[in-house]
């Protein structure tokens, strides 16, 4: 019976303890979340900063996770340039589409350049989540003839890839053919307006050297005239 008033008494203050120690805590977290209503000023005060991106007149019409290599040349091997998202933008108002490649976590460009009639995407031999291209990349900040490789989480998107840059590029060829048929059309017509200016400025020169002729031709019959008559009058 002693030992189990004793066992009782020494939990007991450990349960009291315990409660206590909660209802400290209760009223410690009570009062942290009342508001006191004073106001703190910001030691330094920061001003929004636009930022951008270089896209904001552009319209993304393809926005997909890869991974982008880059052919090293001297190496003779390929070099991972990162992780991130591949995006085709089109120019709202030149309607040019451009590829670019930026890492996820730095955002920095890996790819940058025009999607030109020329292009040639094809699939990697092996890897159907793959593709392969050349392009003249700006990325570096100066022209350079690259080989890039990507891959794809799957194969429908690299074949999503594919198709997209194909209809661009060939969308691209069409209206290069269009605006040089039209500026051969120009030209021809600019010609044509300007031969008729030219055969109506003959015509009018024309008239005028034969008039010139026969005047020449009148003052020489005159004066032959007068020279004949001139001997007859004087005998």
């Amino acid at each position: 019976m002693a030992s189990s008033i004793s066992a009782t008494a020494a939990s007991e203050p450990e349960h009291s303890t315990k409660e206590r120690e909660e209802e400290n805590a209760t009223s410690t977290r009570a009062a942290e979340d009342e508001d006191t209503g004073a106001q703190v000023a910001p030691i330094v005060k920061l001003e929004e900063v636009a930022v951008t991106t270089g896209e904001e007149d552009e319209e993304a019409i393809l926005d997909l996770k890869a991974k982008l290599y880059r052919f090293d040349k001297e190496g003779n091997q390929w070099k991972e340039r990162g992780v991130g998202t591949v995006k085709l933008l089109k120019h709202k108002e030149s309607a040019k589409v451009r590829l670019v490649f930026r890492q996820s976590k730095t955002l920095k460009i890996c790819a940058n350049h025009l999607v030109l009639p020329t292009i040639n995407v094809q699939e990697h031999q092996g890897n159907d989540k793959s593709c392969l291209w050349h392009a003249a990349d700006f990325a570096d900040g100066e022209l350079k003839d690259e080989l890039f490789c990507i891959r794809f989480p799957s194969v429908e998107n690299c074949k999503t890839f594919k198709e997209t840059v194909e209809e661009v590029a060939e969308s691209r060829g069409k209206k290069v053919e269009s605006k040089d048929a039209t500026d051969a059309a120009g030209l021809i017509e600019k010609l044509s307006v300007e031969d008729s200016k030219k055969e109506e400025k003959e015509k009018e020169e024309v008239p005028v050297a034969a008039k010139e002729v026969s005047k020449t031709t009148d003052d020489k019959v005159k004066a032959e005239v007068e020279k004949k008559d001139g001997p007859a009058s004087s005998a």
